[in-house]
């Protein structure tokens, strides 16, 4: 077989494969000969040889047969200086030409199921971030402000075809992310055993990566992570800003959709709005169902407690707690769930060891610190005030549509602030400020933390406004 017909070969396997297989698995093969019905290829390494002949031998053998090539067989051989392809920032570190010697010759239809196993023992090695078993569907409260992201966690836990991909789940800290993104786990797991669901932070992610490619087994790497099942990374905006690790979780996403695995991802913000994500990843991201879990009100947080309250009695059977401390509770911390249910906690641990009944004197007593830093809410009209007042302008000013610049710069700030100092989204923030675009706030934002760095007055402006927000 010449060159050039090898080279009509590959160009019917990428249409037949498609992109992703094709760069990772068949681009690298280099045909050598053909003897005795054996067709020979040269490979960057073992594990690729066995890995293109467990899953694409037999298509390539097709595809020769229908070249009027006479091949029962494949085999491969390493080269022993395999020049590296280009692949992006880590090709350099990839593994090629990490292995010496000849692959044996292998039947086409064979599986390599050493191999298989080693992978999938791998893949159970490699769930280093534990699944909560505190974290179900069964004990997620559900209100308002997360309904919608609830009802999206359990259509993708319940398995089937895969409708949502990626989900996409983000919101401020203490929210249930993190609860979501476990009880989908649970839920897939206890539906099919036998189901890959690989769950791990966006961290262990890129700790995975840099380690594969400081010990040259990025063909380990790719393989590990594209023959999941299911995919689920938490607070992915840590790799913002890691060129490499979002080029390398870029083809990782791209190979999972080809393969049409499900993918859930979870951050702190909506994706458009990381700061040094990737464009091509932020709309690999965007192409889902993206879900927003809002800021808990006030039945949800009551809902909650309550919930909390039933699971403290297995602890604590025979403490009591007076009417109104959970509803006083509800409406007094308000930001985040996590400090909620701490505070419960640490209330009836207090209560039992003082031999107390959970009452409005013992709640106020035990919790005062944490209702002291939950006593005052700033809010987006208490910071377009202040900054009006502060620039001496009026407030219809910074609401308003005029872009002078003595108008243009205080609103900037006072965005800026309502970012910082508020749970608001962008969206919100900029229906605040005469119906903004979210873009609009953004660039604000932005604008305002480049300034503080260049501009010595607004960097004391902002910070003299904070602190007075504050007091």
């Amino acid at each position: 077989m010449t060159e050039e017909k090898w080279g009509q070969l590959r160009n019917r396997l990428l249409k037949t494969v498609g992109q992703n297989n094709f760069k990772t698995w068949i681009e690298p093969l280099e045909f050598d000969t053909v003897d005795g019905g054996v067709a020979v290829f040269k490979v960057p390494t073992n594990f690729m040889g066995n890995y293109v002949s467990q899953n694409f031998a037999d298509l390539i053998l097709h595809e020769l047969s229908m070249s009027g090539e006479h091949v029962q067989r494949l085999a491969f051989r390493v080269a022993a200086n395999s020049p590296s392809r280009p692949a992006g920032p880590a090709a350099s570190a990839e593994a090629y030409g990490d292995a010496e010697g000849d692959v044996a010759v292998m039947a086409a239809p064979a599986a390599s199921a050493a191999a298989s196993a080693a992978g999938k023992d791998t893949l159970e090695a490699l769930q280093a971030a534990p699944l909560d078993p505190r974290f179900t569907f069964d004990s997620f409260v559900v209100g308002k402000p997360n309904e919608l992201a609830h009802a999206a966690a359990r259509r993708v836990g319940e398995g089937g075809p895969v409708t949502f991909n990626p989900l996409v789940l983000y919101g401020g800290v203490g929210l249930g992310k993190t609860h979501l993104m476990h009880a989908i786990a649970w839920e897939l797991k206890e539906k099919n055993p036998s189901l890959n669901v690989l769950y791990l932070s966006a961290e262990q992610f890129m700790y995975r990566f840099v380690q594969a490619l400081r010990e040259r087994k990025m063909m380990d790497f790719k393989h590990l992570f594209r023959s999941v099942d299911v995919l689920m990374v938490d607070d992915v905006q840590f790799i913002a800003g890691k060129d490499s690790t979002q080029e390398e979780f870029f083809h990782t996403f791209n190979a999972l959709v080809d393969q049409n695995k499900q993918i859930i991802i979870s951050a702190d913000r909506a994706p458009g709005e990381i700061k040094d994500l990737e464009e091509r990843v932020k709309s690999r991201l965007q192409c889902g169902l993206v879900v927003d879990l809002h800021p808990t009100d006030y039945e949800l947080r009551l809902g909650i407690l309550q919930t909390k309250v039933q699971q403290q009695r297995e602890t604590y059977p025979d403490l009591r707690i007076a009417d109104g401390v959970l509803e006083f509770l509800a409406h007094r911390i308000s930001t985040n769930v996590r400090v909620l249910e701490g505070a419960l906690t640490r209330l009836f641990a207090f209560a039992s060891l003082v031999g107390r009944e959970i009452d409005m004197d013992l709640t106020q007593d035990c919790l005062a610190d944490v209702l002291r830093a939950s006593e005052r809410k700033i809010t987006v009209e208490e910071i377009q005030r202040k900054v009006s007042e502060y620039y001496n302008i009026r407030m219809s000013d910074i609401i308003g549509p005029k872009r002078l610049r003595s108008y243009a710069r205080p609103r900037q700030v006072a965005m800026y602030l309502c970012k910082q100092l508020t749970s608001r989204s962008l969206p919100e923030i900029g229906r605040r400020f005469g119906g903004r675009d979210h873009t609009t706030v953004m660039h604000g934002v932005k604008r305002i933390e480049e300034l503080k760095l260049t501009d010595g007055q607004i960097a004391e402006d902002v910070e003299m406004l904070r602190r007075s927000l504050e007091a």
